[in-house]
């Protein structure tokens, strides 16, 4: 059904219940595989259009499975109550059997045969839930909820290894977030709001492995914490921040890591003094943690692998969100600076000034011992107690190597022996061997340079004059003040010091002029100067970068702001195009399915018929064949079907009547002689169970009417006391119910009275409230009315000053429709007067132009019937010349003019008649003439001889005036000669 794509069409309010009942099913059966496999296919039917329906049905099939297991729980606690057969028994034979077979209890057996099978299926269950809401952001809010319900679940029922594979399974989803981003539906860790989710839920996920001890999980759910928090746009909650560096505080504890452990704390109280809402006593108690935790981490490297130390300390540095690696001494110096030290307890303050402020080594463990005991009854405290006696031990070393340059060793066990006397928790840490033990590890980590002399019985504390402390902090001897210094502080201080001696040398000798009192009010003047000056900078740099803060969270507002817009027009456009697949999809279903019906009308009685001979199985009918068959054979196959049913229906009722027969009168024959016989042993019987009845009932009848004869006769001497007791009671019990009644009587008036007198008073008061909302009322109608008319007179106001603009307006419209068309008229005439102006200008120029022309041409044809020679008969001219054809730069017109373009070109006369051709040979000039003539004329000269044409006289340039007209230079396009005139 969930696989067919009819379901997949159907409405989700049809399948809502359908789902619900289905879900209710897989519960019942435990079917687990099945129960997912359907919640999949409902997602993807569901996921786009009804959200809610999805994170009802994913509700209802975990509280189901919840209820299977309670109620399994407790038919696992009648269970064992209901096996008990002897209450007073302690042990059965059954229950000593199986205690020596096994180690579990009755409780373990019954739990593993009842709860088991049900807690599974509720872990696969949230297993099943996580696995179907993953990697959808429209799922996410059910996604957190399932995951901190199956929190709860590894809690209420402390199972750790669940847990763990569901951490896993959390964080592998989280992973896929960057596999599935190209999905419809995926989620976006850049929204705040789903950000804040995941932290929510890895927040929850860090509580609960805090609650079931599982340290190693706790540390990889604050690492997730801390990558989700460096992937936060703004700050987390304060509140959120406590709760993450108080989970480091014991995760650090658990794990013996006491400087770290410390910073967490010291982080802790930051955050909590920023916060703020603390009582006295909380914050004094939180104080007094951080100073005892800073004075516990120990003195000393204690990693064998520096490089190992570095990777470990700086990736637990980035999880604290520390700048740099703690150290004791910075973990002490910022919790003075914190205003610890006044805070904490009056006992943890005398610890710190009997640790790192005073100088007494003889009488260090004796002053430090009470403290040590009243830290000891302190649980919070308490803790802490081994590591402050390693610190302890380091502490009086180095005092003794200030003082000692060897010590013997029965005196430095008497110093230690105070603290070895107490009765506290690892005392036994002061023992000889545990002394001596620590004396050489500090030795090997180079905390001191010490030798152990077990023939003499002493310790030599070394002074090595070129020993260089690698990390001061690291010391011993690094947070206390040296009485006098070592050898090794001499050689690094000898410079210095010969420095300072000689500065203090020439100082003296050479002192610095006394100042006057003027030159000091000069520079004292110059420096308060130089103080505001800076104050003032200060001051305008605070300001800039309060702004710079205020625009940038303007900014991020901003931009969260157009992310969210973006986010909601992606949503609209993504359900629009959802709605229109929607409507398509339907829309093709809808032709499908009458496509189908219509096929199925068709096909729908011949495959009736093909499957009821099927089924009946006497006819072999293949039903994938059923359409090549006709109605008329399927039913003739049918008739032949039931002719057939009927014959061997017939045949089987006469053989089994034939049977039956036989059988009956064999029957008959073997019990006929039996009969008789019966009859008279069950009459015997009868009797004999009739007169034992009979006894019985008699018998019994007797005895009970003499019980009841006793009875009487016992009872009848007391029946004159009855009687009078009786009347003694009704005459009390009269008087008393008398006087009762009496009572009620009067209370009932004395209520009728308030009552009627309550009655009254409150209707005097609600007709007075009547009165008072009739004056109100008629108050407010006068009110109203008068508004209104005041409202009427301002809008009859603005109506008449609204008439006076709109005809203010409208004159001031026609006045400017007058001028423009003034205007208009006054252009209209000078343009007529300019296009006047224009053509008389015109026909002048043109006039003068055909003059000019007239007097070129006559001086052109002038010119040339002087230059041209005469020409004999046989091609040559009269002065031996040869004639040859004019170049085209000798036949180009001259560029035209503006008179040229109006008027037509001037006839050309028809040159003289041109003599026969010639070839160039004959006449005395080769192609060598050519040549030479060409290059001594520096053009060109055509190879034969070219028809010659008319060329119109050369035109004189007169000056034009200058019209804004751009002249164009004319073409020289080839015009044909042909029907010009062109003499023969």
């Amino acid at each position: 059904m969930f696989s067919s794509k009819k379901f997949r069409s159907t409405p989700l309010a049809s399948l809502e219940p359908i789902m619900l009942r289905f879900i209710e099913l897989c519960v019942e059966m435990r079917k687990g595989r099945t129960a997912k496999e359907g919640l999949m296919q409902y997602k993807n039917i569901a996921q786009n259009s009804n959200v809610q329906s999805i994170e009802t049905v994913i509700n209802r099939f975990i509280q189901l499975a919840d209820a299977k297991v309670q109620e399994a729980q407790e038919k696992a606690d009648k269970a064992i109550a209901l096996d008990v057969d002897d209450l007073e028994a302690s042990e059965t034979p059954e229950s000593i059997l199986l205690g020596a077979v096994s180690g579990d209890q009755t409780k373990d057996r019954t739990d593993r045969a009842l709860v088991t099978p049900w807690l599974k299926f509720l872990w696969e269950s949230y297993r099943t839930a996580l696995e179907t809401l993953k990697n959808n952001a429209r799922l996410e809010t059910i996604y957190q909820q399932v995951a901190q319900q199956a929190f709860k679940f590894c809690l209420k029922h402390q199972r750790k290894v669940e847990f763990r594979r569901l951490c896993e399974t959390l964080r592998l989803h989280l992973s896929n977030v960057a596999k599935y981003a190209h999905q419809t539906h995926s989620i976006n860790l850049g929204d705040p709001e789903t950000l804040q989710h995941h932290l929510d839920t890895r927040f929850a996920q860090l509580n609960t492995s805090v609650e079931l001890e599982l340290w190693q999980e706790a540390f990889r759910s604050v690492e997730d914490v801390h990558n989700l928090l460096t992937m936060a746009k703004k700050a987390p909650r304060p509140a959120m921040m406590a709760n993450y560096y108080e989970k480091l505080t014991r995760i650090f504890l658990m794990s013996g890591n006491a400087l770290y452990h410390a910073a967490a704390w010291g982080r802790y109280y930051a955050v909590i003094t920023a916060m703020g809402g603390k009582s006295q006593e909380e914050l004094r108690r939180l104080a007094g943690q951080v100073l005892v935790s800073a004075l516990a981490v120990p003195v000393g490297s204690q990693t064998q692998d520096p490089e190992d130390g570095k990777v470990k300390n700086s990736r637990l540095t980035v999880l604290l969100g520390l700048p740099k690696a703690p150290t004791r001494r910075a973990l002490l110096e910022d919790a003075l600076s914190r205003n610890v030290l006044k805070l904490c307890p009056e006992s943890i303050r005398e610890l710190y000034n009997t640790l790192e402020v005073t100088f007494d080594p003889l009488s260090l463990c004796s002053s430090i011992a009470p403290i040590f005991t009243t830290l000891a009854s302190d649980a919070s405290y308490a803790q802490y107690l081994p590591l402050l006696q390693r610190a302890l031990l380091s502490r009086l070393l180095s005092q003794l190597s200030q003082v000692y340059s060897s010590l013997n060793i029965a005196q430095l066990l008497e110093l230690v022996a105070p603290l070895k006397d107490t009765a506290i928790e690892g005392s036994n840490a002061f023992g000889d061997e545990q002394v001596e033990a620590y004396i050489m590890g500090c030795a090997r980590r180079r905390e001191l340079h010490i030798r152990v002399n077990h023939a003499a019985g002493n310790i030599t504390f070394a002074d090595d004059a070129f020993a260089a402390i690698e990390d001061p902090s690291s010391s011993s001897m690094a947070n206390i003040g040296a009485i006098q210094p070592s050898t090794s502080d001499l050689v690094r201080t000898r410079l210095s010091a010969l420095a300072t001696c000689l500065h203090n040398s020439i100082v003296t000798l050479y002192p610095l002029a006394q100042l006057t009192e003027e030159q000091q009010q000069e520079r004292f003047a110059a420096l308060v100067e130089a103080a505001k000056a800076e104050r003032k900078a200060l001051q305008l740099r605070r300001s800039i970068v309060a702004r710079r803060r205020e625009l940038l969270s303007e900014l991020s507002v901003r931009k969260e702001r157009e992310e969210a817009s973006r986010r909601a027009e992606f949503n609209r456009r993504e359900k629009e195009e959802a709605s229109r697949r929607q409507a398509e999809e339907a829309r093709r279903r809808d032709v499908e399915r009458a496509k189908n019906e219509i096929e199925k009308i068709r096909t729908e009685e011949a495959r009736k018929l093909a499957q009821s001979l099927k089924e009946k199985g006497s006819l072999k009918v293949d039903i994938t064949e059923m359409e090549n068959l006709s109605t008329d054979n399927i039913m003739r196959l049918q008739v032949e079907q039931l002719e057939k049913e009927k014959r061997e229906l017939a045949e089987k009722t006469r053989i089994v009547s034939k049977r039956i027969d036989h059988i009956e009168r064999a029957y008959r024959k073997e019990e006929r002689p039996l009969l008789a016989k019966d009859y008279e042993q069950q009459q015997a019987e009868d009797k004999t169970a009739h007169e034992a009845a009979q006894k019985t009932r008699i018998e019994s009848a007797r005895l009970s009417h003499q019980q009841d004869l006793e009875t009487k006769k016992r009872l009848s001497r007391m029946l004159d006391f009855y009687y009078t007791h009786r009347e003694v009671l009704i005459s009390k019990r009269s008087e008393e119910f008398a006087k009762r009644k009496e009572a009620a009587q009067r209370k009932i008036e004395e209520e009728k009275t308030k009552r009627r007198k309550a009655i009254l008073k409150e209707r005097e008061e609600e007709r007075r409230r009547l009165e008072e909302e009739e004056r109100v009322r008629r108050e407010q109608e006068e009110e109203e009315r008068r508004l209104e008319e005041e409202i009427r007179a301002e809008e009859e106001r603005r109506a008449h000053e609204e008439e006076e603009v709109r005809l203010a307006a409208e004159a001031k419209k026609r006045e400017e429709e007058e001028k423009v068309a003034l205007l208009r008229k006054q252009r209209e005439e000078e343009r007529q007067a300019a296009l006047e102006k224009a053509r008389l200008q015109q026909q002048r120029e043109e006039e003068a132009e055909a003059r000019r022309l007239a007097r070129a041409a006559e001086r052109e044809k002038e010119k040339l019937q002087q230059t041209q020679p005469r020409a004999n008969g046989f091609g040559r001219t009269t002065d031996g010349e040869v004639w040859r054809r004019p170049s085209a730069r000798d036949v180009a017109p001259p560029t035209p003019t503006r008179a040229a373009a109006v008027l037509p070109p001037a006839r050309s006369e028809s040159p003289a008649p041109v003599p026969k051709f010639r070839p160039a040979a004959a006449a005395g000039a080769g192609w060598r003439a050519r040549e030479a003539a060409r290059k001594e004329g520096g053009g060109d000269v055509p190879s034969r001889p070219e028809t010659p044409v008319s060329r119109p006289a050369p035109r004189e340039e007169t000056p034009a005036e200058d019209d804004g007209f751009q002249k164009v230079p004319a073409k020289n396009v080839w015009r044909p000669t042909r029907g010009r005139g062109r003499a023969l």
